[in-house]
């Protein structure tokens, strides 16, 4: 390659890409073929340096993420198949051919979510139970939903009696359990079960706020303001369930998103003296997260189609989609695993040990960042 075609030097001012960001490569890490500008004339890979700073990298990222194209699919089998092939893939070079880990992330955490959400909202629906109003369960409503249909009439009365017998005694057992006071309280009145405590004293707004040290005065009565509307939340809660789901769905992808610098932070601590860039411990971070979000999203396709083609689970389908569902499980441990062995090349045991420290940490991080999110649901509810 002769002087005036090597890709660092003076590159000409109406490239699009800065001086300071080229790699200076000969050859195209992607594909081999030789370059002779910031751009791979064969496969179209900018010859751009990866390892940066963080901050650098972020305008970068939020470029890519909004736009899907073929290299999608081709991302699929080292996600799914070949544990960390491709963030060692994507560190190496070979970068172009897949699918940008950020918008691999963002999209595969948007389809779960919205998937989860749709039929959690399904679930509370029909498992409601309503003991009063005018809906009648009888033999007739059982038989459309199950096979009755080889039953003798005795049979079918029986079953019909035993529903009568059950239905009365859960809807006395309602009607004694919201009309009658506890016994200390006076009769006619009812004491709410639900109450706070704060210093060993039931929480009440002039006698026994709650106060935190060191807070502002504005988010105390704010603190306190939550807190007794607390009732009136649980009451509407229990009357409908979905509105805490749906709450709670609202908030997740934006906490897994601001989860996933955390989760970057545990891979650089414990793998300090791997001499690796902070951005190569996210890739490995999000191309995890994106394998869990997808494989997961399978299982809830599966749990779905058996609810709806199988519900008395008996059929070959059903065999089928859970012995898929058990093989996803025992694959995800095993994946996370492989892939932190490929990723990091250190040693089995050393990899082993650490795998299982960083695990316990994740754990205890998620149902942090779990509780919080509940809480927050409640709070904005």
């Amino acid at each position: 390659m002769t002087e005036d075609q090597t890709p660092a030097a003076n590159p000409p001012r109406g490239l699009t890409i800065k001086p300071s960001r080229l790699a200076g490569s000969e050859h195209c890490p992607n594909c081999g073929t030789q370059l002779q500008g910031p751009f791979c004339h064969y496969c179209g890979q900018p010859d751009k340096r990866l390892l940066r700073f963080f901050p650098v990298l972020v305008r970068e990222f939020f470029e890519d993420f909004l736009e899907l194209d073929s290299r999608f699919t081709r991302t699929m089998k080292p996600l799914l198949f070949k544990p960390g092939r491709l963030t060692r893939d994507y560190l190496d070079g070979r970068r172009f051919r897949y699918t940008p880990p950020m918008r691999l992330f963002i999209f595969s955490s948007m389809l779960f979510f919205i998937l989860a959400a749709t039929l959690a909202s399904n679930a509370i629906e029909v498992g409601e139970v309503r003991f009063a109003g005018n809906d009648e369960f009888n033999v007739e409503t059982l038989v459309d939903s199950q096979d009755l249909s080889g039953l003798s009439e005795e049979d079918l009365a029986e079953i019909q009696r035993e529903i009568e017998k059950q239905t009365a005694l859960a809807e006395k057992a309602w009607e004694q359990a919201q009309a009658s006071p506890e016994p200390d309280a006076p009769v006619g009145t009812q004491k709410d079960d639900f109450s706070i405590r704060f210093n060993d004293e039931e929480w009440d707004r002039e006698t026994n706020p709650l106060i935190i040290p060191g807070m502002p005065d504005s988010f105390n009565e704010w603190i306190n303001d939550e807190i007794e509307k607390s009732p009136q939340k649980a009451e509407e809660i229990e009357k409908n369930p979905n509105l805490i789901v749906d709450k709670i769905f609202e908030l997740l992808p934006a906490t897994m998103f601001i989860m996933l610098p955390i989760v970057a932070l545990l891979f650089k601590f414990w793998y300090l003296f791997a001499r690796k860039y902070y951005v190569e411990h996210l890739i490995h971070a999000l191309h995890n997260h994106a394998f869990l979000f997808v494989v997961l999203t399978i299982t809830l396709l599966n749990n779905a189609l058996i609810q709806w083609q199988d519900p008395d689970a008996t059929s070959a389908l059903w065999q089928n989609l859970t012995w898929l569902n058990t093989a996803i499980y025992i694959w995800i441990p095993i994946y996370l695993l492989i892939s932190l062995k490929t990723v990091y090349r250190q040693g089995w045991v050393l990899t082993i040990g650490k795998y299982i420290v960083i695990g316990i940490c994740y754990f205890v991080l998620l149902t942090f960042i779990t509780t919080i999110v509940a809480l927050l649901g409640f709070v904005l509810l």
